[in-house]
């Protein structure tokens, strides 16, 4: 049997995994005929201006996935002094992913959206290469618009999103969610005295990259914080030496119940949300799904210049079902989000009873699923 050959591209890293983690099962043992052999095409940098390596080239090699770089630009909603350079490396990433997909000769693309996919699509329908292209959340950005143009099949995470597709092409899946927020093996870095096990814990986060101005909120608050709960707070690598600086100055008995970290890794990170009795955290689809399926009160805070409102769509699904609260950007700040925590914690047990209504929304098989119409495409 020939091996099966399959580039993953996109933004979007979490169902990534969920999607490698399934093919990687379906493989035949190591060396053997017959084995997926997986491509990962993706941003090398975090963000276009930065030069802070991506999440996703530094996960994905220790999956045993190659990781190839492809350095596209992208149409911005706002015009700076990246918009330009942006614009003319548009051609370098149509180029680069030609290149890298005449070398690989895939059977089958599969893209989880975001700019850096676009050229990989576009190139892969030139060459005859069977596309699926999965979109996470009810709204469609542009490239996962000009994606699903291309794609032999467009799969869906929420049924509601169907009627945007023709129906010889759509399909719903459910959002593939990765397998690593089920393993609950406490990491070694946590280690409280066992005189902090008596406090709850509270798990704040700005995604990946970390968020700078719930940083702050956080630093201005976080003494009071410290006082009451055990804190785990993951603030990304653009402000980790900051954060970790401020908070030096911290009291020895304070310092015990405080522990940062720029990364959280993906194996380490369901054991963090299954812990946390309550998560503050941006409200990007992926992290919104994960907190649904394992049932933890949640505070979002939305990112408010994503595309038609996306994160605050997201964070509704959650407020709706009984286990979330969302606090506006606009409004935040070191009293409000204190408020809002003290507010969540003296209710908690309101918002945990609601963690069943919650787990339902969420399709606990969309990884396989996925797979299934992967496989499906395969010529």
């Amino acid at each position: 049997m020939q091996s099966k050959k399959i580039v993953i591209t996109g933004g979007h890293l979490a169902p990534a995994l969920a999607v490698i983690s399934e093919l990687q099962k379906r493989s035949l043992p190591a060396g053997r005929q017959g084995d997926w052999e997986i491509y990962y095409l993706g941003r090398k940098t975090a963000m276009e201006e930065s030069n802070t390596s991506s999440v996703e080239s530094r996960v994905i090699p220790t999956l045993g996935v190659e990781f190839i770089p492809i350095s596209t630009g992208r149409l911005q909603r706002r015009f700076t002094r990246y918009t330009i350079p942006s614009l003319l490396r548009i051609p370098l990433g149509f180029f680069q992913a030609l290149v890298q997909l005449r070398r690989i000769k895939p059977d089958v693309i599969c893209s989880f959206g975001g700019y850096v996919s676009v050229p990989v699509v576009v190139v892969g329908k030139l060459l005859r290469i069977p596309i699926l292209t999965h979109e996470q959340t009810v709204v469609f950005g542009l490239a996962s618009k000009i994606n699903s143009f291309f794609a032999d099949k467009v799969a869906v995470s929420f049924k509601e999103s169907l009627a945007h597709f023709p129906k010889s092409k759509v399909v719903l899946t459910g959002n593939p969610i990765r397998e690593e927020i089920f393993q609950f093996q406490k990491p070694s870095w946590f280690q409280p005295p066992v005189s902090n096990f008596q406090f709850r814990t509270i798990y704040i986060t700005g995604g990946n990259q970390g968020s700078s101005v719930i940083n702050s909120a956080v630093l201005e608050i976080l003494p009071k914080l410290l006082e009451k709960f055990i804190v785990i707070h993951q603030c990304g690598d653009f402000d980790y030496g900051f954060v970790d600086e401020t908070t030096a100055t911290l009291g020895q008995r304070l310092k015990e119940r405080y522990f940062l970290s720029n990364f959280v890794s993906h194996d380490e990170i369901g054991w963090v949300l299954s812990s946390a009795n309550l998560i503050i955290s941006r409200a990007g689809i992926n992290t919104v799904c994960e907190i649904a399926i394992l049932g933890r009160p949640a505070i979002f805070i939305p990112i408010p210049w994503s595309f038609q409102d996306e994160q605050a769509k997201n964070a509704k699904m959650l407020v709706e079902a009984g286990i979330a609260e969302i606090l506006p950007q606009s409004q935040l700040s070191g009293k409000t989000l204190l408020e809002k925590i003290s507010q969540m914690m003296e209710n908690l047990e309101k918002y945990q009873k609601n963690a069943q209504k919650a787990k339902s929304l969420i399709t606990l098989d969309g990884g396989k699923r996925l797979v299934d119409e992967i496989v499906s495409l395969k010529r």
